[in-house]
């Protein structure tokens, strides 16, 4: 079985009763759609599974340990890059935190970290399409929150140097918002 494929079954089982926010659709197609994602643009193996993996330790009970003992220490390490530490903080701090991190982040961190948010930002725009400004209402925070996160996503992954999937993210922003990134 190939990490890939091992990734797949262990995220499949870690979020098997979570759903998308406000939602009925299983959690586990984020992570499956970021992991394709990453897999297009040609990612490595590594890359591909840490992006089906990205939220299992924010969001199940997933510890660290059981990642690199299953897929290794340079998957994890990508994991933690593209997880919140303080889940206890205020959402604007966790932001702000992930956005600093980010400047500095490997490829690796960077591309699941894209794939992450252009995952989300389509999944954003098909509802808006669907739903209208009620699409926002989703959120904790609304639309001025969430456009200045994904304006700064786009200006923090792209701080060291560009690269394809970032391009997506920034048209998909664009596209959403309606503003120059």
């Amino acid at each position: 079985m190939t990490i890939v494929d091992q990734a797949i079954e262990f995220a499949a089982y870690a979020h098997r009763n979570q759903k998308r926010k406000g939602t009925d659709i299983p959690y586990v197609s984020h992570p499956y759609a970021v992991g394709m994602i990453l897999r297009q643009a040609g990612c490595p193996d590594e890359v591909v599974a840490a992006g089906l993996l990205h939220d299992t330790l924010e969001d199940t009970e997933t510890t660290a340990e059981q990642l690199r003992d299953l897929f290794g220490p340079a998957v994890l390490e990508i994991v933690v890059g593209c997880s919140e530490p303080d889940k206890g903080a205020s959402w604007e701090e966790r932001k702000r935190h992930t956005l600093e991190e980010l400047r500095s982040a490997s490829l690796a961190i960077l591309q699941v970290a894209c794939a992450d948010k252009l995952h989300n930002i389509r999944s954003i725009r098909r509802d808006l399409a669907v739903h209208g400004e009620q699409a926002w209402d989703r959120f904790k925070r609304g639309r001025d929150s969430q456009q200045w996160y994904y304006t700064g996503l786009v200006e923090s992954l792209g701080h060291e140097s560009r690269f394809a999937l970032l391009d997506e993210l920034e048209a998909e922003v664009k596209a959403v918002f309606g503003s120059p990134v």
